[in-house]
């Protein structure tokens, strides 16, 4: 067996672990070569996503992305440089939401915000996102499944 085969064959016996989180939820650590945080849209609705992060400036929330049903989208891309990222998520068709108690500051439109504190008194929403814990993994995937929160509003 060639050296390039052992490695493909290595590669095809690479199994991703899942950790399944409230039924709406699963994360996936995913293959080191394609080190990104990506998240994958398993709904069939449109979702709207929003990360927060530790960078240079400290906490950093960024939004939005928009995933089509059955969709995946890179967020991050290359290594993760942090063991936690934090997301909140919105089911634009049916109304639900993918939260979590730890609060951050998002805004309506595209976004980037520096800083997690005063987030009303400086002209943004305060909005709690779940936390996404990579271990000491550099490439992790989140798929989202059906909202943990239902809403009113949809078709």
């Amino acid at each position: 067996m060639s050296a390039a085969s052992a490695i493909a064959l290595k590669a095809a016996a690479f199994v991703a672990t899942t950790v399944s989180l409230y039924g709406g939820l699963s994360m996936v650590s995913g293959d080191q070569a394609l080190a990104d945080l990506r998240i994958c849209n398993k709904s069939e609705s449109r979702v709207g996503i929003s990360i927060g992060y530790r960078s240079d400036r400290g906490w950093t929330t960024e939004g939005w992305w928009n995933l089509e049903p059955t969709s995946c989208e890179v967020i991050l891309p290359g290594d993760l440089k942090s063991q936690y990222y934090y997301m909140f998520a919105v089911d634009y068709d049916e109304g639900g939401e993918w939260a979590g108690s730890a609060y951050m500051c998002t805004a309506d439109k595209i976004y980037t915000i520096h800083g997690i504190k005063d987030c009303l008194a400086r002209g943004f929403q305060r909005t709690g996102f779940f936390e996404i814990d990579t271990g000491t993994q550099t490439s992790w995937t989140v798929q989202l499944t059906e909202p943990t929160q239902r809403g009113t509003g949809g078709k």
